[in-house]
């Protein structure tokens, strides 16, 4: 009975031993009521890139409540801004006669969280990306790339939103990923 015991006593602290730690996700503050979004500079050639992307993190963040959103960026407790850095529609696949049947579109994104009230910024994302593969329109179930663009610029916007709001980071608020 005892070894019993004692075994279950070893398994129990070696399993508690070798769990990773975890830091907490990092939340806006309280004293944050309103945040606006600033516009986007466009570093693409794809023009209106930047005004969809910000007018679909508006509407993210008025469908999500907790905030209230504003066009003023002056009258805002903190801000969200960045570049749209990269806009790249790529062929991946091909049919018979060389004719195009899949495409990879790709935008990344660089962003910075501001609080206006303590004049610091909480959080920078360098490189944050989405890619979306998709069929020829000429193929069933196939899009346009406009519709592609739209459906990349709102996963955009749900993730900017998913970051400013549930969390962002762990420990510094900062990550950096490389541009594959």
């Amino acid at each position: 009975m005892k070894i019993k015991n004692l075994s279950f006593i070893l398994i129990f602290l070696i399993f508690n031993c070798c769990q990773t730690y975890k830091p907490s996700i990092q939340v806006l503050p309280p004293h944050i009521k309103t945040i606006a979004v600033e516009p986007f500079e466009n570093k693409t050639n794809i023009f209106g890139l930047e005004d969809t992307l910000r007018l679909e993190v508006n509407n993210e963040l008025l469908k999500d409540g907790r905030f209230t959103v504003t066009n003023d960026i002056n009258n805002s407790d903190g801000y969200i801004g960045g570049s749209i850095s990269y806009y790249i529609l790529q062929p991946i696949a091909y049919g018979e006669n060389f004719e195009v049947q899949q495409y990879k579109l790709r935008v990344i994104v660089d962003l910075y969280f501001v609080d206006r009230v303590n004049n610091v910024t909480l959080w920078e994302e360098k490189n944050l990306e989405e890619v979306l593969f998709f069929a020829a329109s000429t193929l069933p179930g196939g899009l346009t790339e406009e519709e592609a663009k739209k459906t990349v610029i709102l996963n955009l916007a749900k993730k900017i939103c998913l970051r400013t709001i549930e969390g962002f980071g762990s420990v510094s608020g900062r990550s950096s990923k490389k541009v594959p």
